[in-house]
Formats: structure tokens, C-alpha cells, sequence
């Protein structure tokens, strides 16, 4: 059984048909929608701030999202993919962005609606990321701007599907 726990009098909060996998951990200030899932070794901690989710995100394994003491919150907006061992902290992420394997989202960050930040990138305290572009590197800047193709097949593929993945285990 996944471990929730409330924080400072707070408990998380779950939408429908939400899927958290045995080991995963959310505590305190968190707000998810509906169709979320939560992957093995994930941890969502809204201990110092709050976290809120939209609909149909998926935290892969070992992905942690975090925030900062009376500083950054995390909001992630609906369809946003977290992927494995990425690291997510005090950040806005708008819809339908996919943050790769490994990546690091420091705080202050603004995702915009309709991205890929790729795996092992490094987004820097206080970047903005444009609507429909690809970032990648250390630290991430912009190396093309998102495709039709290339967002259906990948951003909103993940999204679905980690949706399905999550009906195997119920």
C-alpha cells in the first residue's frame, strides 16, 4: 500500500480512478485530479508547500516533486508526464508538457503549455520554456520547436497510456 501521509494537519487529496503504486509516497499539501498515477519509488512531498496536480499526470518511477518553504509552490497543469528519476521542484508546468527521464525542473521555473524537456536536462531557477519547443541539455535551452508529429506521438501518447499501464495494477 502506497504511503500517505499528512503533513502539518494536511492530507492529500485524490481525484478518481487515481492509481499509486505500493511504494509510492505523497504527503501533506498535495491535490491531484482525476486519472492520475503514481509510479514505484515516487515521492510527491508538499511537506513545506503546497503541490497540485491536474488530470491524467503520471510520476514515473522514482520521479520526486518538491517545493520550497513560503517560497515556490508546484503546480502542474493536466497531461503532464513526470519521467522516471526526474526531479521537479517549486516549478509551474501548464498542459501537455513531457519532462523526460533524469531531467531536473528547478524552482521558479514556467513550463509552457505543449513541450518536451528531454531526459538528463538541467531547466535552471528561472527559466521559462515556450509553448511548443523541445529543451534539452545542461543547462536546458531550446533546440526545436515542437512538431505536430512529434507531440502526438510522444507527449500525448505518454500521457494516455500511463493511463492504461495503471488499469493493469487495479
Amino acid at each position: 500500500m502506497a504511503l500517505i501521509k499528512s503533513c502539518r494537519g494536511i492530507e492529500p487529496q485524490f481525484g478518481e480512478d487515481v492509481y499509486l503504486a505500493e511504494n509510492a509516497t505523497v504527503v501533506g499539501d498535495v491535490v491531484m485530479g482525476d486519472r492520475c498515477s503514481v509510479w514505484f519509488n515516487a515521492v510527491i512531498r508538499g511537506d513545506v508547500n503546497s503541490i497540485r496536480m491536474g488530470n491524467q499526470v503520471n510520476v514515473q518511477d522514482g520521479a520526486v516533486i518538491h517545493c520550497t518553504y513560503e517560497k515556490t509552490k508546484t503546480v502542474l497543469g493536466n497531461n503532464v508526464s513526470i519521467g522516471h528519476n526526474a526531479l521537479v521542484h517549486g516549478c509551474t508546468v501548464e498542459d501537455n508538457v513531457l519532462i523526460g527521464m533524469g531531467s531536473i525542473v528547478m524552482d521558479n521555473c514556467y513550463i509552457e503549455s505543449n513541450c518536451i524537456i528531454a531526459a538528463g536536462a538541467v531547466l535552471l531557477e528561472n527559466t521559462r520554456v515556450e509553448a511548443w519547443s523541445v529543451y534539452a541539455g545542461i543547462p536546458a535551452k531550446k533546440v526545436k520547436t515542437l512538431s505536430p508529429e512529434l507531440f502526438e506521438g510522444e507527449v500525448q501518447r505518454i500521457a494516455t497510456n500511463y493511463v492504461m499501464y495503471s488499469g493493469w495494477f487495479k
